[in-house]
């Protein structure tokens, strides 16, 4: 690969081609980087990703060696779905690894996500679920681990933190994650644990309940500490009230939970179009701070949501992308992933849709979004 707007070699260059060599034509990083410029330009599919290799071939030869022209659709499926998920998702890592080194890391989002079209009925193969972890400050993919389905993100979710390196973030996982063993791992990888408590932790969540409604009778304790918040815009109210208490007996297994230093409570109401619900959340720390910080920390966990699943399955047609072959298929969402990163870091304030139409129209500004990365890496 020739110097250019994207330096694959660093990251991809070790990553084993798939391929034999006797009749190969087309280099492996020449496909994920047209790949992953087409990607952020707006193509979908393989299909899309030769569409938009054709039309810019003149600018993806200035830095390309494309030695046997513009690959076919079936040269990216097939390569695609024969390259190793993991060797790729350890290339993408040390890639983001040189990114949070110059950002910083301090808060890890971890959640799971159903890719719906690549479910293959008449084949019998479920939709492919992946776990990801998201950075929410630096809007930062961090990684993804493929799980057999919505129902075993328990054996994903370790495998995602091993992945990561968790000194000094704080790790905020949904109730499912809530687990003394997930805990445990997160503490040992020198993070810290903000975890929703649900009816799958029916004891902890009753004893939470119950050593809450005891400090709170006693008005003034040190140990108690609360905040309120107030949102309004876009025909909503919100007000959302944090309590946090530390210095807590009473749990059952309290021991059980690893540097478990802080129980709490969210309670929210909302209001739209006239109607007003109530919702209550429990959830439990390992980092000593207050309310304030425990609700924002609760409040950027949802960044996944709205920063991550939302812009994919919106932006990026994730959820209606028919690819079914599971290994084509994750490794396209990581293509997609990494996208989504370097668009967000590009710093313009157009809307992602508005920025990959602004690639696919403007080679300039495909370069200035590629070089983004590169950028943050010499901070």
């Amino acid at each position: 690969m020739a110097p250019g707007p994207l330096s694959l070699t660093r990251y991809f260059g070790q990553l084993r081609d798939p391929r034999r060599q006797h009749g190969r034509r087309h280099l492996l990083l020449d496909l994920i980087a047209i790949s992953l410029c087409a990607v952020i330009a707006g193509a979908n599919d393989w299909q899309q990703v030769v569409t938009f290799a054709r039309r810019r071939r003149d600018w993806l030869a200035t830095f390309l060696a494309l030695p046997g022209g513009i690959p076919s659709h079936d040269t990216f499926e097939r390569v695609f779905d024969r390259l190793d998920p993991h060797a790729f998702q350890a290339c993408f890592r040390r890639w983001v690894a040189a990114l949070t080194d110059a950002l910083g890391l301090k808060h890890i989002a971890i959640d799971g996500k159903t890719l719906r079209g690549s479910r293959n009925r008449p084949g019998g193969v479920g939709a492919l679920h992946l776990v990801s972890a998201w950075a929410t400050e630096c809007h930062l993919s961090l990684g993804q681990v493929a799980a057999a389905g919505s129902g075993h993100e328990l054996t994903a979710i370790p495998q995602l933190l091993e992945l990561l390196d968790l000194g000094g973030a704080l790790v905020t996982l949904d109730a499912l994650g809530c687990q003394k063993a997930i805990a445990r791992q997160i503490i040992d990888g020198g993070g810290d644990y903000l975890l929703a408590v649900k009816d799958n932790q029916p004891h902890l969540l009753e004893d939470i309940q119950d050593s809450l409604n005891g400090a709170l009778d006693e008005p003034g304790t040190p140990r108690c500490d609360s905040y309120t918040a107030e949102v309004r815009g876009h025909g909503r109210h919100e007000r959302r009230s944090y309590v946090v208490v530390t210095g807590f007996t009473g749990l059952r297994q309290q021991a059980s939970w690893p540097e478990l230093n802080v129980i709490g409570m969210c309670w929210s109401e909302r209001t739209v179009g006239g109607r007003t619900s109530e919702e209550v959340r429990y959830f439990i720390g390992s980092r000593r701070m207050g309310a304030r910080a425990y609700g924002e920390g609760l409040r950027n966990h949802w960044g996944i949501e709205n920063n991550l699943h939302w812009q994919l399955d919106v932006t990026f047609g994730e959820d209606s992308n028919r690819v079914q072959r599971r290994h084509g298929a994750e490794n396209l969402a990581l293509l997609r992933r990494l996208a989504l990163t370097l668009l967000k870091q590009q710093g313009g304030k157009q809307s992602l849709a508005c920025k990959r139409l602004a690639a696919a129209l403007d080679p300039a500004f495909l370069e200035e979004i590629l070089l983004a990365g590169s950028n943050l890496e010499k901070q």
